[in-house]
């Protein structure tokens, strides 16, 4: 009885009202792309997924190449010269990883180790031995993640095929990016010490 009276008094006092049409309308507000807030936490987010393990797309997103093709990416800002060469396998490849016999979750997981310990330790060329991968059940399966997943790491700066001299199409020179205390020698050594 007292539910009843209750019920009484509510629409008494909101008064005619129609319910909402359950399918109805959703107002969205316009927000700008731009601001501050969703720039910072669009930088925020992309930090996350860059130091996690596992943002490298997995083999299923990966564009595939094939066995016989030339892997080749120069991010902006390098010089031509020094790509050309990186092509030519004129320096020095101070540390290398052999991907054969492993999985692609494997090889996704040494990649990004490899890169990571290669810039810790002021490593400008390396090499990554992937094989061509023409004898597979997928073919080229390895140098098509290779290909893929190198320019998503910040630190790669170019990479090529290597020259049949250093291990040709199922081998691929990386050029890295300088670490900061490289960065800092090397601005001595041309400056001088009086710059400092």
């Amino acid at each position: 009885m007292v539910e009843e009276e209750e019920k009484k008094l509510f629409r008494e006092f909101v008064g005619d009202v129609q319910p909402l049409n359950p399918s109805g309308h959703h107002f969205k507000i316009p927000v700008d792309r731009n601001s501050p807030a969703l720039v910072s936490r669009r930088l925020a987010a992309t930090k996350m997924t860059e130091n996690s393990d596992d943002f490298l797309a997995g083999e299923e997103h990966v564009p595939r190449v094939k066995a016989l093709d030339t892997l080749s990416f120069k991010r902006d800002g390098v010089q031509h010269g020094v790509f050309r060469r990186l092509k030519q396998g004129a320096y020095v490849v101070e540390s290398s990883l052999d991907l054969h016999r492993l999985t692609v979750v494997q090889s996704r997981r040494e990649i990004q180790a490899f890169i990571r310990d290669c810039v810790a330790h002021d490593i400008r060329c390396s090499s990554i031995t992937h094989g061509k991968g023409e004898h597979r059940e997928t073919p080229a399966l390895l140098k098509s993640c290779v290909n893929c997943w190198l320019p998503q790491l910040s630190d790669v700066l170019a990479f090529h095929s290597a020259p049949r001299h250093s291990g040709g199409l199922g081998v691929t020179l990386v050029l890295l990016r300088k670490s900061e205390r490289k960065k800092e020698a090397n601005r001595l050594r041309f400056l001088g010490p009086e710059s400092s």
